[in-house]
């Protein structure tokens, strides 16, 4: 995945998947709560660092850096059907129904 400067992933939840999500390039601020109006967790993220979402936890990723930030992301279990490509968030989003 790559986001844009000051641009996220877009805040979303997933009920019964947890997910695992590495930063390769770049940094951001990690957002999660248990409600979409309470991410009551932040934290600076950066190059190597790896972030853990439980199941059911509201989070999003905005990259603060002033370059792409480049990360990827596992979903247990899957979240998507094998070789799903989303080549740009819009896409994404109009797919999973945002």
């Amino acid at each position: 995945m790559s986001i844009n400067p000051r641009d996220d992933i877009g805040l979303e939840v997933h009920p019964e998947t947890d997910q695992f999500l590495r930063i390769e390039e770049g940094q951001g601020i990690v957002q999660m709560g248990n409600a979409r109006d309470n991410l009551y967790y932040q934290q600076h993220v950066f190059k190597d660092w790896a972030v853990f979402v439980p199941a059911g936890t509201w989070h999003n990723i905005t990259n603060t850096g002033h370059t792409a930030m480049k990360l990827y992301t596992i979903y247990a279990p899957p979240h998507h059907p094998w070789g799903t490509v989303h080549a740009t968030k819009a896409i994404a989003e109009a797919e999973e129904g945002h």
